[in-house]
């Protein structure tokens, strides 16, 4: 199986869980293939913590000084690569700590690797809650992000406490929703089917895509007919650009569209009118009030990566620069890179950061993680929820149905 490496740290370590002056930290990341665009959102952001920690002086054990260094393969967008790779940063490398992988799909394909082996893993993205394959009194993962099941949690609260905006009340508002196929979308529908039977908002369409459809002619023709308030699609990049594109081209008019994976398929930056005031549910943002000892504030984090990378970061690399920082912490606090007590150090983590507050649950979740709400205006993505650091009022982009469809 041929594999790319690549190194972050100059130095060239013989021991790769720690050497005399370094600790490695291994991970697979798509840098080809359909997810290579949160492949490379996620390579910035552990590059970046890693350079801001190293600069720091790195992490202190036992009175010593160790820079964080990097492995990285790429996993072409292959779950099954994932595996086999995180198996040779494990026992080939002899690394050990690892970095999730990007994307649902890969990480639950490396779980029963990381948990036979108690090698400790903080993963950067999303994950369904408690999918570990141990006990979780003992597990090994931990995930930074929220889960899946809460991605649309701030679409719908918001749609209900701004019914108004709709024409309606909230026990009346009505929605639409594609999921695709996949393991993370499955994770969001189910959280969507318990949203909106908390809010009473009566959900008109439940379909299914399949994995890297290319047009959904059915559920636009269902939309159309039944004329939701509100429709919304998981998927991933390529979901995310079809779905806003087949929407406008079908002329669905729907007053509240809300999609993932805004950010990794560059929705705002194409200038389509298309992507136009759509909605976007993410992990980060840069007008969110977190503040910790590493970046400082969210907007202070935004500004040392645009001058390492030249472009705003998304919440892929927010997520992923978060991931290093709870390493690093953990090393301090452990004083060892012993992977068990470096695992009992992360299960104990209690960090202010630019991120927000990370403390993980026995799941391994970061139970006081949530989503927040961005629309797409102008080519921005602006904050809309939470409310109280809304950068300004939403967009709806069509009049609200005040009429039942037939």
């Amino acid at each position: 199986m041929a594999a790319a490496f690549f190194a972050v740290s100059a130095h060239v370590c013989s021991v790769a869980g720690a050497s005399d002056d370094e600790v490695v930290l291994g991970t697979t990341v798509p840098l080809t293939g359909a997810h290579r665009r949160g492949g490379a959102d996620t390579k910035n952001g552990y590059e970046l913590a890693i350079r801001q920690v190293n600069g720091r002086g790195g992490v202190v054990v036992n009175g010593k000084r160790y820079r964080l260094k990097a492995r990285y393969y790429d996993d072409k967008s292959d779950p099954l690569q994932a595996q086999e790779l995180i198996d040779r940063l494990i026992h080939t490398d002899g690394v050990k700590f690892i970095l999730g992988p990007y994307h649902a799909g890969q990480n639950r394909a490396v779980l029963t690797t990381i948990e036979r082996n108690r090698v400790p893993m903080v993963d950067a993205h999303s994950v369904a809650r408690g999918q570990g394959t141990r006990s979780r009194s003992r597990g090994y993962s931990f995930a930074v992000a929220a889960t899946p099941d809460q991605y649309f949690t701030p679409a719908l609260e918001f749609a209900a406490a701004f019914a108004a905006k709709f024409g309606k009340a909230a026990n009346d508002l009505r929605i639409a929703m594609a999921t695709e196929d996949d393991s993370f979308s499955r994770e969001v529908r189910v959280g969507i089917l318990s949203d909106v039977r908390r809010l009473g908002i009566a959900c008109v369409i439940d379909d299914q895509l399949p994995e890297n459809f290319e047009s959904m002619p059915a559920t636009l023709d269902k939309v159309k007919k039944l004329k939701p308030d509100i429709f919304l699609v998981s998927g991933h990049d390529e979901t995310a650009m079809t779905a806003v594109s087949e929407i406008e081209k079908a002329g669905a008019s729907v007053p509240m569209v809300a999609v993932t994976h805004c950010q990794t398929a560059r929705l705002a930056q194409q200038g389509d009118r298309s992507s136009n005031f759509v909605f976007c549910p993410v992990q980060w943002d840069r007008a969110a009030k977190h503040e910790g000892a590493l970046f400082g504030t969210s907007e202070e984090f935004a500004r040392v990566y645009e001058k390492a990378y030249d472009h705003e970061p998304t919440s892929v690399a927010a997520q992923a620069a978060a991931a290093v920082y709870v390493f690093a912490d953990a090393f301090n606090r452990a004083q060892s890179f012993e992977p068990e007590e470096v695992r009992d150090a992360i299960s104990a983590t209690d960090l202010d950061t630019f991120f927000g507050h990370i403390k993980f649950d026995s799941q391994g979740t970061n139970s006081e993680k949530s989503l927040m709400l961005t629309q797409i205006i102008d080519g921005d993505y602006v904050l809309i929820a939470p409310h109280a650091w809304a950068e300004q009022e939403p967009v709806l982009t069509k009049p609200a149905v005040t009429e039942q469809a037939p």
